[in-house]
């Protein structure tokens, strides 16, 4: 082969990643402007404030996903790990017998703890045996699901401490609080994923799992650990959820998973695993957020938006494939 094809041949391939890697973010700055177009009050800062807050909770819950689904497995919990954990730490908020200085921390620990426990028991259960994900964490759907009923009898908690219920509704230069520490949340994502032997780790098991058993190295507790990572980020996602609404309900985070999972695909995170950042990840549920958000403005009913929520998710299945191919002819 000559050096000048050489050279054409990896400007393609670099033209190939950086497209892969840039796409979203186009796709993102592409939909913003067709709303802004479409509506005078998509940017608004009242209204970007607005997609800010939506974003949030959607975006804790897709960054623990990010590592699950890495590693090539499926988290369909998450909604039903957040409305078990905003129970029990509500329960836990709302206890007049426990010092109010106590009650809030106590709450964010129970609230973080319960998360994790479910991602480990998912990881646990799915690694030791080989079992399919999709079906450990559909059970798990269930189990989290009927206990946060069962416990509460189906009410919902409210009556928050007053500091907890503030920090939901503080905005500092029109973002909101709960955004920035999302925000903080996908740097540490990127600093483990990135720059760790862990992170190393998952992006190898989701590339070649038996290569990686082969060298000696446990695939089962790097399994287990980013399950825990997931199962502990929907128990954060629990706390913002509850800061932001101001409310513990068992029926809180229904179909949530659906959207976390749209965000970490259309974000570029291979469903085959390997492949994929948490940086793709944000810009995923922005655009979720943006789509959700510039449909209200155009006064589509909430059963057209579900129908292109819903479209929205099976293109980001069909681009994954495209992505794969590309990422082949490479």
């Amino acid at each position: 082969m000559s050096t000048e094809g050489v050279i054409s041949g990896a400007a393609v391939a670099r033209g190939r990643l950086l497209l892969r890697k840039m796409g979203v973010g186009i796709a993102l700055l592409v939909l913003m402007l067709l709303f802004s177009v479409s509506s005078e009050h998509f940017l608004t800062q009242g209204n970007l404030t607005n997609i800010l807050t939506q974003i949030t909770i959607n975006l804790t819950l897709a960054v623990g996903l990010t590592f699950v689904i890495l590693v090539g497995g499926i988290d369909l919990s998450v909604g039903s790990v957040l409305a078990l954990s905003a129970v029990l730490a509500g329960m836990v908020m709302s206890n007049g017998s426990i010092d109010p200085n106590l009650a809030v921390p106590l709450a964010i620990g129970v609230g973080m703890l319960v998360g994790l426990v479910c991602g480990m028991l998912n990881g646990a259960l799915s690694a030791l045996w080989g079992l399919p994900s999709f079906i450990i964490t559909l059970g798990m759907l269930n189990i989290a699901r009927g206990a946060a009923l069962e416990i509460t009898d189906a009410k919902a908690i409210y009556s928050f401490p007053e500091g907890f219920a503030y920090v939901g509704s503080i905005i500092i230069f029109g973002v909101p609080l709960l955004f920035v520490f999302a925000l903080v949340l996908v740097m540490v994502a990127w600093f483990v994923l990135s720059q760790t032997v862990f992170g190393r780790m998952i992006y190898a098991i989701g590339n070649n799992e038996e290569a990686v058993r082969l060298a000696g190295h446990s695939v089962f507790r790097y399994k287990l650990g980013a399950f825990a990572v997931c199962g502990l980020c929907a128990g954060i996602a629990a706390l913002i959820y509850m800061a932001r609404l101001g409310i513990a309900s068992p029926i809180a985070g229904v179909a949530f998973e659906l959207d976390a999972i749209a965000a970490v695909i259309i974000g570029g995170t291979s469903l085959s695993g390997g492949k994929g950042s948490v940086i793709g990840t944000l810009f995923g549920a922005c655009i979720i957020g943006v789509l959700a958000n510039g449909l209200i403005l155009l006064g589509l009913s909430d059963f057209v938006r579900q129908i292109i929520t819903g479209l929205v998710i099976v293109m980001a299945v069909v681009l994954d494939h495209f992505r794969s191919r590309i990422s082949q002819g490479a």
